[in-house]
């Protein structure tokens, strides 16, 4: 019986040693990098480049967003009337808040370090890392950038005539005017728009973004350990959070450990529900409509066994299946296991008869250019559930189905929909007792932002000077600030009424002037990433001066390991 055991563990080795997947391109194999979008609340946007100010680029094709939207280096994201949650592949996590605009401007590897590069445009973002030993994470807005070496939370306010940043725990490095200070937890860094000066406050109270932001983090790093212990993951992966939140795992027999979601059965097909759409560098993706559809459609595979409830997801690496005599939860050694688990734009496998395309559920021992071993169980529509076929040949039919490495990029339709450029709202810093607040500045407020005095003025004042009406409305107008602050919070996002499209007069206010992200040690002279604009910095609407490109490098989990990849929040 031990004989039997070793010999079966052998086996799979040497499969996993020389398995290649019936995939395009992997994001491990170069220098690119996929994150994943994975909550979106409302209205929710993204451009796939944008030049200049992205508020203002005319030819910034925007489409509407949807949950596990891959997000590449380049991409926008921005809020309306909504938030969204974004996963790094290693665990780190950004929140949009409503009417915020957040550019992917880096996101590079070098070596094996993930570069992170962000570029808050407006509003208000919250950031959750733990970089691993050579990651780099930065996040720059208004006229400063954060750096977060270690394990980080802290949040972002980008507005018209000023920003701060908030650190919620751990520590981190803001760099502005050529000169670093260190912030620890508790402590909050305000900087006016055009000033060098800096002030330095203790965080104001929590408010309903925060309240938001700490409870999905919680959430998030709670289901993350419950799914990763049905894995040998050395690091971590992404989505594995939702499988235990909207899923099932169980053993079936000597397949190991598999997962299925709540309320399918035996006649539930895993790519009935979702988008595809077109990545010049991986080819057609599939973003599910399911809460739990990332893992299951980029990482591992899909096994069939009637007895076990039809199909089942089964994990990257090929965790726990080794065999019967194998207790489950035994972990293949380190040394087999790859740095970090292979993103492919889709787990499945394309195929093709007299013109039409299926699809085929990939399995985990799928090898380039061979039918794939899911052949018998069904071939699948790509634009739904129905069954094409579940034979190598159609009945009436002289050709079989043959494999498609990669479909051209006319061969589907994309789900994802154009919509509209999001709204510039203006919004001001205001200083008080508990440090910097935000006030969202709507459709009837008497308040605008005045370029020349780099603030926000009362535009009802006399001319002449002030009379006593000009005084009432200052009054009022003072009077309807202050309440609107108090309602809103530190960061004033969250009171919709407050936060309502700018009129003409806010529409014109001039862009931030945002410098150019720093470079990350990662640079020397390398192009392994660089930035969407060739190293060029943010002017608001002006063109950008060219400078060098550098190279940047992303951030970790809040687990993860000392050695690299990240681990389980």
């Amino acid at each position: 019986m031990r004989f039997h055991v070793l010999f079966r563990i052998a086996l799979w080795f040497a499969l996993l040693a020389c398995f290649t997947p019936a995939q395009p391109a992997s994001a491990d194999s170069s220098h690119a990098r996929v994150i994943r979008l994975s909550l979106v609340q409302g209205d929710v946007r993204f451009t796939r480049q944008a030049h200049g100010d992205p508020l203002a680029d005319s030819k910034a094709v925007w489409e509407t967003a949807q949950a596990n939207l891959p997000i590449r280096q380049g991409y926008l994201v921005a809020t309306d009337n909504g938030r969204a949650e974004v996963e790094f592949e290693n665990g780190a996590m950004a929140f949009l808040s409503e009417n915020t605009v957040l550019d992917f401007y880096d996101l590079s590897l070098n070596d094996g370090a993930r570069t992170t590069r962000l570029v808050l445009r407006q509003g208000s973002a919250s950031f959750y890392v733990n970089p691993a030993s050579d990651d780099y994470f930065s996040v720059t807005g208004g006229d400063f950038t954060v750096e977060a070496s270690t394990k980080t939370s802290f949040r972002m306010n980008n507005y018209d005539d000023g920003s701060n940043i908030n650190v919620i725990s751990g520590r981190l490095s803001v760099l502005h005017d050529n000169e670093k200070t260190q912030l620890a937890k508790g402590q909050s860094l305000a900087m006016k728009a055009g000033e060098t000066a800096v002030a330095i406050d203790r965080v104001p109270e929590e408010d309903d973004f925060d309240h938001w932001v700490s409870g999905r983090i919680d959430t998030v790093s709670n289901a993350t350990v419950a799914s990763m212990q049905y894995t040998t993951a050395g690091s971590y992966v992404p989505g594995f959070a939702d499988l235990s939140l909207y899923g099932n795992w169980f053993a079936c027999g000597g397949n190991g450990f598999g997962w299925q979601p709540f309320g399918v059965g035996l006649g539930w097909s895993p790519f009935n529900a979702g988008n595809w759409f077109w990545d010049p560098g991986f080819g057609w993706t599939f973003a599910s409509f399911a809460p739990w559809g990332w893992a299951p459609y980029h990482y591992g595979g899909w096994l069939f066994d009637a007895g076990c409830g039809g199909w089942f997801y089964s994990p990257p690496l090929f965790y726990n299946n080794y065999g019967r005599g194998v207790p489950p939860g035994r972990r293949i050694p380190p040394r087999v296991n790859p740095p970090h688990p292979l993103y492919r734009a889709s787990t499945a496998v394309f195929v093709r008869q007299n013109g039409r395309l299926g699809i085929v559920p990939m399995h985990p021992l799928d090898k380039a250019g061979k039918p794939p071993l899911n052949f018998g169980h069904g071939v699948f529509s790509t634009q739904g559930s129905e069954k094409l076929s579940t034979s190598l040949q159609t009945a009436g039919s002289s050709e079989k189905w043959q494999t498609v490495k990669s479909p051209s990029h006319t061969a589907l339709s994309s789900g994802l929909v154009a919509t509209t450029p999001p709204e510039r709202v203006s919004r001001t810093l205001v200083q008080s007792a508990g440090g910097s607040r935000v006030l969202s500045l709507g459709h009837d407020s008497s308040i605008a932002y005045d370029p020349h005095e780099r603030r926000f003025v009362n535009t009802n004042s006399a001319a002449s000077g002030e009379t006593k009406e000009s005084e009432a409305n200052q009054k009022k107008s003072g009077a309807i600030a202050e309440k609107t602050t108090s309602e809103m919070g530190r960061n004033g996002a969250t009171n919709r009424e407050a936060a309502k499209p700018p009129t003409a007069r806010a529409s014109v206010t001039p862009p931030r002037s945002i410098p150019n992200p720093p470079p990350s040690p990662h640079t020397s002279g390398s192009s392994a990433g660089g930035n969407r604009g060739g190293g060029t910095t943010y002017t608001g609407g002006s063109t950008r001066a060219s400078a060098p490109a550098p190279a940047p490098a992303p951030a970790p989990h809040p687990s993860a390991p000392s050695g690299g990849g990240g681990k389980p929040h």
